[in-house]
């Protein structure tokens, strides 16, 4: 199975994507984000990081739309979750914010001291909980309802169809929905390999379904981006 994900890079040539790493994103990459990268590195599943390059592109879409508040579901080590909390702005009078669920703590506790080292924990809730049932208590309550700027979702691909459709009830009109790994090392594009694991084929089925449903949606604009493993942006419409 890992090597399978080591040797796939379906998206692009190994030359061009050292290219764009070495001469855009490493250069300004924050100092504790290459730290959280770094220390993710000791973990089997280490590829389930954001790629850095995705990191970049969200940190500049989440600076053009002024975003102030956020839903992450899918943390690891905190990459994606501390290149969102440094993108939102800095101002003592007002509360900007990400909700954090994950079901696993201890591997966010790894990269914790890092996201305090970069000075915006403030900017952080963590929740250890299924992310469904964080959703679900956040519209009971009501007043969440279309507060937030922005979702980031990096998480259970086959409960994907149910995130979206609670995501779209509290991201604001005009927000983005974010969702990572949407061409699953390229497999999407090859149908009925006998050569896949197994839960590379439940979850490539998944990502399938999930991306001709998605295509459907009149409610979000839509580009998926050939950008690391697949990145699916959703614009909420109505």
């Amino acid at each position: 199975m890992a090597g399978f994900f080591q040797q796939k890079n379906l998206l692009q040539s190994d030359a061009l994507h050292k290219y764009i790493l070495e001469t855009t994103v490493y250069p300004r990459e924050h100092e504790q984000l290459r730290g959280i990268r770094n220390l993710s590195k000791e973990h089997p599943g280490h590829l389930m990081n954001l790629p850095p390059e995705e990191g970049q592109l969200l940190s500049l879409l989440f600076k053009l739309m002024n975003a102030k508040k956020g839903i992450e579901v899918g943390v690891f080590y905190g990459y994606s979750l501390l290149n969102a909390a440094l993108a939102l702005p800095e101002d003592g009078q007002v509360h900007y914010s990400i909700i954090a669920i994950d079901m696993d703590r201890e591997t966010y506790e790894k990269g914790l001291p890092l996201i305090q080292k970069a000075g915006v924990e403030n900017k952080i809730e963590f929740i250890h909980s299924d992310a469904l049932q964080v959703l679900d208590g956040l519209i009971e309550e009501g007043s969440k309802e279309e507060t937030f700027d922005f979702a980031f979702v990096d998480a259970d691909k086959e409960q994907l169809e149910e995130y979206h459709k609670r995501l779209m009830k509290l991201v604001r009109v005009g927000g983005l929905i974010v969702y990572d790994n949407t061409l699953w090392y390229g497999t999407v594009a090859q149908p009925d390999n006998p050569g896949l694991p197994d839960m590379v084929e439940q979850i490539r089925e998944a990502l399938v379904r999930f991306n001709a449903w998605l295509a459907l949606d009149a409610q979000v604009d839509l580009s998926l981006l050939c950008i690391g493993d697949g990145l699916t942006l959703c614009r909420r419409v109505c």
